[in-house]
C-alpha cells in the first residue's frame, strides 16, 4: 500500500485532489489483489503520458480513467520537454568556469520554454541554473532558476558624516552592528525586540505556503542569513560627481553601510514548495533537468508562485530597510544617498519585441541607466555601477566576484590565521565571519569588472572596513546541512 509521499515520488503532481485520487485507485486495486509492483509500472506509464487516457494500460485502462481525467485537466495546454532543443546563450569572462556550470547553462537552454541565456563572469555551479546564470523563457517561471534565497539583494546607504569620524572611533560603529543585527541559520528577534514593517500587514494568505510562513517571517524580519550574507561599514570613493535619483554625490570620500541578504526562511519555504510542485508536474524531465522544472504562467500554480515570489521580494527589501534604519538610528546618523538592487528573481521584460520572463540567479539587473551594487568579498572592494542595457546579456551583469573554491574545500585547506593576516593587511576588522568566506575563495573582482565593461559603467568604489557575517560555527553548520541536502538529492 502506498502513502501520499510515495505516490508523489512516483511522479503524481503535488495537487491534493490528484494525490487523493491516485491513492484511492492504487490502494483499492492492491487491496483487491492487484500486483503492487506491476501497478506501479502502470501508474508510471500514465504519469509519463503527455495525453493521459490515450495510453493503453491493458486491463487497468478503465480503472485508472478518473486519474487520467484529472491529469488531463491539469496538463491541458501545457508545454512538455522534448529532447534536442537548444536556445542560444553567451558567456562573459575569461577565467575558467567549472564544467558543471557550463553544462547547467546548456541544460537550461534546452528547455522547450527557453528563449536564450547569458552566463556572467562570476559564474559557478548551483542547483538547476548556475550561479551567475541568466535565463529568458516564454510564459513560464522556474523556481530553481530563481533560487532558494528568493530576492536576495544588496543595499548601500551613504552616511552623512565625514569618513574620518568613522576611523577615529570604529568601536562605536562596531557596537551598533553587534546590537542591531542578527546572523545565521534560524536567526531571529525575540518577541520583545521584533522589528515592525508594513510588509507584514500585506496579504500573506495569497498562497497557502506564504500563509503558513508568516509567523516565521515575522520572527526573522530585519535579520540576515549565513553564507555570504553580511552587513558592513566601509569607505566609498566617488571619483567624479554622480547625479542620479537617490544617489547625488559630489566627488569625494564617504562612509557607507552595505548589506547583503534575502528573504530568509520564508523565501526558502516558498522555493522548496514550488520547486517540488514544478518537478511533480514534469515527470517526463530527465534526471539532469529535474531542477529546471517550470510552472506555466496563467495556471493556478504558476500564478501562485509568481505572487509568492513578489511578496518575498518586498519582504527581502523590508529586511534591508530595517537593518539600515536601526543601525543608523543607533548611531544617530542620517542617510544622504542610497542604491539597492536584487538578484535571485524573475522579471517580465521586453527583449527583441517579445515579452519574456528573465531569471537572474546570482545576476544583477543592468538595464540602461539602472544603478546597482556589485560586492567583492570581506577583503576586496565592491562597486556602484550603472547598467548599459546590453541586449546580449538580457540587461544583466554579475552579482559579485564569484567563488573559486567550494565551502568544503575552504574548510579543508584554508587557515584562519592566514585569513586574519589578509584582512589586517587591507585594514579590515572582522567582527564575525566564517573561513569559507575568506577573500581567498573568490575570483579577482578586478578581472570580473573588466570582463563586463560592456555591461556596466563604474560610478564608485566601496572598500569594506568593518564587517559582520555569520560566525564560524554557523558557517560550518550551514555547509554541513547543504552537503546533506545535496547528497540526499543526488547533487554535487
Amino acid at each position: 500500500m502506498l502513502n501520499a509521499k510515495e505516490v508523489v515520488s512516483l511522479g503524481v503532481p503535488s495537487e491534493r485532489n490528484i494525490i487523493s485520487t491516485a491513492l484511492r485507485l492504487f490502494n483499492t486495486a492492491v487491496a483487491r489483489g492487484a500486483d503492487e509492483e506491476k501497478l506501479k509500472g502502470v501508474l508510471r506509464t500514465l504519469l509519463l503520458s503527455k495525453t493521459p487516457g490515450a495510453e493503453d494500460l491493458g486491463e487497468w485502462t478503465e480503472w485508472f480513467a478518473p486519474l487520467a481525467d484529472s491529469l488531463a485537466g491539469i496538463r491541458k495546454g501545457r508545454v512538455f520537454y522534448v529532447p534536442g532543443l537548444k536556445a542560444p546563450w553567451k558567456r562573459w569572462g575569461t577565467d575558467p568556469v567549472e564544467p558543471t556550470a557550463i553544462k547547467q547553462m546548456e541544460n537550461a537552454c534546452s528547455l522547450p520554454v527557453s528563449a536564450g541565456g547569458a552566463l556572467m563572469p562570476d559564474a559557478h555551479s548551483g542547483y538547476g541554473l548556475p550561479i551567475g546564470g541568466v535565463l529568458a523563457v516564454r510564459n513560464a517561471v522556474i523556481p530553481y532558476a530563481v533560487g532558494v534565497d528568493i530576492a536576495c539583494r544588496m543595499r548601500l546607504t551613504v552616511v552623512g558624516i565625514p569618513y574620518g569620524e568613522f576611523e577615529r572611533n570604529t568601536d562605536r560603529f562596531a557596537e551598533a552592528l553587534e546590537a542591531e543585527t542578527r546572523f545565521g541559520v534560524g536567526a531571529r528577534f525575540e518577541k520583545g525586540e521584533r522589528r515592525s514593517h508594513p510588509v507584514m500587514d500585506e496579504d500573506w494568505a495569497v498562497t497557502e505556503v506564504t500563509r503558513d510562513l508568516k509567523d516565521k517571517a515575522a520572527m526573522q524580519l530585519g535579520t540576515s542569513g549565513s553564507g555570504n550574507h553580511f552587513v558592513e561599514f566601509g569607505k566609498l570613493t566617488v571619483p567624479e560627481a554622480v547625479d542620479e535619483p537617490g544617489f547625488r554625490l559630489p566627488a569625494g570620500t564617504y562612509l557607507a553601510l552595505l548589506s547583503h541578504s534575502g528573504s530568509r526562511g520564508a523565501g526558502e519555504g516558498v522555493a522548496k514548495f514550488y520547486s517540488a510542485l514544478a518537478a511533480s508536474l514534469h515527470p517526463e524531465l530527465p534526471e539532469s533537468l529535474r531542477h529546471l522544472a517550470w510552472l506555466e504562467l496563467g495556471t493556478d500554480e504558476g500564478e501562485g508562485y509568481w505572487s509568492a515570489m513578489q511578496l518575498m521580494g518586498r519582504y527581502a527589501a523590508a529586511n534591508h530597510e530595517l537593518i539600515h534604519r536601526h543601525v543608523l538610528r543607533h548611531l544617530g546618523l542620517e542617510a544622504i544617498g542610497m542604491v539597492k538592487n536584487h538578484h535571485n528573481f524573475a522579471w517580465k521584460e521586453n527583449h527583441g519585441g517579445e515579452e519574456l520572463v528573465v531569471h537572474r540567479k546570482g545576476a544583477t539587473p543592468a538595464g540602461k541607466g539602472v544603478l546597482g551594487v556589485i560586492p567583492g568579498s570581506m577583503g576586496t572592494p565592491g562597486f556602484v555601477v550603472r547598467g548599459k542595457g546590453s541586449p546580449e546579456s538580457y540587461a544583466s551583469c554579475s552579482h559579485g566576484a564569484g567563488r573559486l573554491m567550494s565551502r568544503g574545500a575552504a574548510f579543508r585547506t584554508l587557515d584562519r590565521n592566514r585569513m586574519k593576516e589578509l584582512l589586517d593587511e587591507r585594514g579590515v576588522r572582522l567582527l564575525s565571519g566564517s573561513l569559507d568566506e575568506s577573500p581567498e575563495v573568490y575570483k579577482d573582482i578586478g578581472r570580473v569588472m573588466a570582463s563586463q565593461s560592456d555591461l556596466v559603467d563604474t560610478l564608485a568604489r566601496f572598500e569594506p572596513k568593518l564587517v559582520k557575517m555569520a560566525p564560524e560555527e554557523d558557517g560550518r553548520h550551514a555547509w554541513i546541512l547543504r552537503k546533506k541536502k545535496a547528497l540526499s538529492e543526488g547533487c554535487s
